[in-house]
């Protein structure tokens, strides 16, 4: 790669991030992707050593490459000493006891090979099944629902973080960091819900993965896959620890489409909930210490709570005036709720009073032990029952 000729001078040479998450600049190649699956690494590398034409810049946009994932094949070649084939199926496949994963259709039990389609001018078309090559690492493997659903749940089971053993054939931490958000490809302020309410939707690309959050900050991952004769999906919400896997023998087949849908209704019919993040100590322990300061913040500086910057941003008798005024609107506290936490030093809670709630959040420094840095108090009408 080290002699391409990037659109300008000053590019960003191409990075295997890059790679990862279709953002090296390369044209999206679907249809003429789809063709090469039986390519060989010397045709491959014949390709580069041509030159390679750029749509972008490398790191500038997302475009979904299969050229990009044809060269992550070859570097995983080029690193193990083996095939990619072989390396994923001894380091991932094997392991998962995904024994009916294929990558050549030949080598597919003939009873259980499925054949692809194409609907054309009214007419079912079959499609010619393509042989295994260099190309096949953006796409092409063979298997079963029952094999792949183990794939799919090794994705699942990353979640939540946490200190148990980690078994599975790729550590949890590299398979959150697939499902993280990379590179944003899509704002869509069209996209509608189950019932045909709109919600919009945010998307991006991880490590080979799409990832979406909804409306309703609903958190999906996913990938599709599509060959002539053949269409796939499978899509999971792993704050919610369910998925789906959707597979077709009709050519582009929307199974994500199908799939979103069926998500969409499990979570509404069985009235799921996302997992909840744990308090941490910490954050229980502050939230304690500032509620016994309200509403009349005596003495705070002496608490040893706040950070240095506390009382340099937020001025005692001021808060004493907020707090004081927003406690007599809610009359008497007859309940403080649990803490809801955004994350380890980050969270909010509700004060129930008997005319009106009282919401406070606040948020931690990275000292040890983290301190209170920013604090807020609103007035909230009472929830409906």
């Amino acid at each position: 790669m080290k002699n391409q000729k990037y659109l300008t001078k000053d590019a960003t040479p191409a990075t295997i991030r890059h790679l990862l998450t279709h953002g090296a600049g390369f044209p999206e190649d679907n249809p003429w992707g789809d063709r090469q699956l039986a390519r060989t690494y010397e045709e491959l590398i014949d390709l580069i050593r041509k030159g390679i034409s750029f749509s972008n810049n490398p790191g500038l946009k997302f475009e979904y490459s299969n050229l990009g994932f044809t060269m992550l094949g070859y570097i995983i070649k080029k690193v193990s000493g083996q095939s990619y084939e072989n390396y994923i199926t001894k380091n991932i496949l094997e392991p998962l006891g995904m024994s009916h994963t294929y990558w050549e259709y030949s080598k597919v039990p003939e009873k259980e090979l499925a054949h692809g389609y194409r609907w054309i001018n009214g007419n079912w078309s079959e499609q010619p099944l393509l042989h295994d090559g260099i190309y096949g690492a953006m796409g092409g493997m063979i298997t079963s629902m029952e094999d792949f659903s183990k794939y799919v749940a090794l994705h699942l089971s990353a979640w939540p973080p946490r200190d148990d053993e980690d078994s599975g054939s790729v550590r949890r931490s590299s398979i959150r960091e697939m499902h993280f958000s990379w590179n944003m490809s899509n704002f869509n302020s069209q996209s509608i819900k189950y019932d045909g309410s709109p919600c919009p939707t945010v998307s991006a690309y991880g490590y080979g993965l799409s990832w979406t959050k909804d409306c309703e900050e609903k958190v999906f991952i996913s990938h599709g896959g599509g060959l002539p004769g053949f269409g796939s999906n499978w899509r999971i919400m792993p704050d919610f620890g369910i998925g789906i896997i959707s597979l077709s023998n009709l050519t582009y087949a929307s199974a994500g489409s199908i799939n979103a849908k069926v998500l969409d209704t499990v979570v509404r019919m069985a009235k799921l909930q996302p997992r909840k993040l744990p308090v941490s100590p910490i954050l229980n322990q502050r939230k304690s210490e500032l509620t016994a300061l309200l509403p009349g913040w005596e003495n705070p500086e002496k608490t040893g709570i706040f950070a240095e910057n506390f009382f340099l941003d937020y001025f005692t008798d001021s808060l004493k005036k907020e707090a004081e005024t927003i406690f007599k609107n809610a009359g008497k506290i007859v309940r403080v709720q649990e803490l809801s936490p955004e994350n380890n030093l980050r969270g909010s809670f509700i004060l129930e009073g008997e005319n009106s709630d009282i919401e406070i959040s606040f948020t931690l420094t990275p000292e040890n032990p983290p301190l209170i840095q920013e604090y807020h108090i609103e007035e909230k009408a009472k929830a409906d029952k």
